[in-house]
């Protein structure tokens, strides 16, 4: 379930649970990170809780307080749709279509540097 949690706010989905403002907690903190007084001294990450699930999202990822209250919102819509749906969820239907993609093209990869290392095999031999 924390593993589903942490692959949310990767996606684009429309199929997902919609949020109500009554049940959200929002906070505006200091954000942490590299920046120096562009972040130490602004309010402008924002805490976002879920009151029915707990689901806590926390959003530093631009300056803008209004973009970072938007962007939270979309990663707790999906975060919450996981703890909901669980594997029913498009967000895990998508993360795990891609999982698949990513095994698939490590497989060809695998195979191809196969049929370069006997290519070259062949054309040692060939050479004596």
């Amino acid at each position: 379930s924390i593993a589903l949690l942490q692959a949310a706010g990767k996606r684009n989905s429309l199929d997902l649970l919609g949020l109500k403002e009554a049940e959200l907690e929002e906070q505006f903190v200091r954000g942490d990170g590299p920046g120096g007084q562009a972040t130490n001294k602004t309010n402008n990450c924002v805490v976002l809780k879920h009151i029915p699930s707990g689901i806590v999202v926390k959003c530093h990822q631009t300056r803008s307080v209004e973009k970072n209250r938007k962007i939270a919102r979309e990663i707790l819509q999906e975060k919450v749709d996981l703890f909901y749906k669980g594997e029913d969820s498009h967000v895990f239907k998508e993360q795990k279509a891609a999982e698949k993609k990513k095994q698939e093209k490590k497989r060809r990869a695998k195979e191809n540097l196969e049929r370069k290392k006997l290519f070259k095999e062949m054309q040692q031999l060939e050479k004596k």
